[in-house]
């Protein structure tokens, strides 16, 4: 713990373009009415490829526009405040009260008044409270909805292929009744090449998540929380393609090279969430220790993985590169994409009620990233993410050989994240770990 090696280290090169393209995507909100594309909101983890088939449309994704809001406290006291004047409670989900507080004051925080929405489509397959968050905003603007009930996300008998179908049928209902609101004749085609692009982006999301586990690491989490915007919310445009191919061969090179994110690295941690977006500074002031966090598992991971049985963890590959036929129609083209992501086993930390399987994927992935430790953030934000974090989460990590530390905070609410407390349980973690603060240099 007190050998200290200083790496090569860099800035990114593709840094100032990945910013400019998440920024570009908060432009393309602003601007989707007046250039003729349809603004739809919905779930970031929604299969939005299926909009391409109506056309141009630009994706108002929630949970990312509510963490940006959180990044800004003075914007999202007034948004948190408008949205609780209406009566609602203060423990709803913070993500929630960032977007639809910003509704009610109408601004937007990249500038301007508040878009309005074409229509909203919504998946009940997060236990949070997206259904209602998204009923609030078609009420109020007045606009169309169309909810799904996914079941596929958290099968509990074990029947999947009932689950695809049950939940494949609800989708080719949303895009019948996606023509007859907008009057845009759905090509299934354009459609279909949509999916192959979010595939596609999804495949290099997970290369360039599992390239952060060389040592040292190329990137780290706070790197790959600003650039996650571009996997997340524009996995349907051939510029996210292009970026991330230069990102993962940017961080192959790195690798290579040894060319750290952080030249002091020392100790390595992996985390299942994100701090308060408030405080992400957390992430520097642990740099003063050495410590590199190499990945987030809630957001980062998000990219396809295939775990192995000998420890390994691999990206996984397109339905194209597995040897599928490419769908025909838009029925081919749901099931094949809800057979593609659900084919692979998920590294959660128990997202809405543990579960072994998941459980111990995250152990696997954990020990690929070589991390030291793991840090399972308790999100006051969001009851139903803490289920059997102390009871079974962190005892069946710490029971297979690694230290794990919780620690209490809120996704989006500032008034529920403290930064001192955070640090301090941190710090006292790392300190009995035999870690120490470096020495100036």
């Amino acid at each position: 713990m007190t050998s200290m090696v200083r790496y090569k280290s860099k800035r990114l090169d593709c840094w100032d373009k990945g910013k400019e393209l998440v920024l570009g995507h908060y432009q393309n909100i602003s601007t989707a009415r007046e250039k003729g594309k349809l603004l739809i909101l919905s779930c970031a983890g929604t299969p939005y490829f299926m909009f391409g088939g109506l056309g141009d449309f630009v994706l108002f994704a929630g949970e990312p526009y509510g963490a940006t809001v959180a990044a800004f406290p003075d914007f999202s006291l007034k948004c948190m405040e408008a949205f609780e004047s209406k009566g609602y409670a203060q423990d709803m989900c913070g993500y929630m009260k960032n977007f639809c507080g910003s509704m009610y004051i109408d601004k937007f925080l990249h500038g301007g008044p508040f878009p309005k929405i074409d229509f909203v489509l919504s998946s009940h397959y997060c236990a949070c409270g997206h259904p209602f968050w998204h009923r609030i905003v078609a009420d109020y603007q007045g606009i169309p909805q169309f909810q799904i009930d996914d079941d596929v996300e958290h099968p509990r008998s074990g029947k999947r292929e009932q689950a695809i179908d049950y939940v494949l049928g609800q989708y080719m209902d949303a895009m019948e009744w996606m023509e007859k609101t907008t009057g845009r004749k759905y090509d299934d085609e354009k459609a279909i090449e949509c999916m192959e692009r979010t595939q596609r982006i999804e495949v290099l999301w997970g290369e360039i998540n599992l390239l952060a586990g060389a040592v040292p690491s190329p990137i780290d989490a706070k790197s790959l929380l600003a650039l996650m915007p571009i996997h997340m919310l524009r996995r349907n445009e051939d510029i996210s393609v292009e970026f991330l191919t230069m990102l993962r061969d940017e961080l192959k090179d790195r690798v290579a090279n040894e060319i750290a994110i952080l030249a002091t690295e020392r100790f390595r941690m992996g985390a299942t969430q994100p701090p308060a977006w408030s405080y992400l500074k957390m992430f520097r002031i642990l740099e003063d220790y050495g410590v590199v966090f190499v990945s987030t598992v809630t957001y980062t991971t998000w990219g396809v993985f295939d775990f192995k049985d000998n420890g390994e963890v691999l990206p996984s590959k397109t339905s194209n590169e597995m040897g599928w036929p490419r769908p025909k129609n838009r029925e081919e083209m749901m099931r094949t994409y809800l057979m593609w992501k659900k084919s692979h086993k998920r590294a959660t930390f128990g997202l809405f009620g543990p579960n072994e399987e998941n459980t111990a994927a995250l152990l696997q992935l954990a020990k690929f990233w070589k991390v030291d430790a793991m840090a399972l953030m308790l999100n006051r934000g969001c009851p139903p993410m803490n289920v059997g974090m102390y009871s079974f989460v962190k005892p069946y990590l710490v029971d297979h050989g690694m230290p794990t530390i919780i620690f209490e905070a809120n996704y989006a609410d500032c008034r529920e994240a403290d930064p001192a407390r955070t640090i301090d349980t941190l710090v006292a973690f790392l300190e009995g770990l035999g870690l120490r603060r470096l020495p100036k240099a």
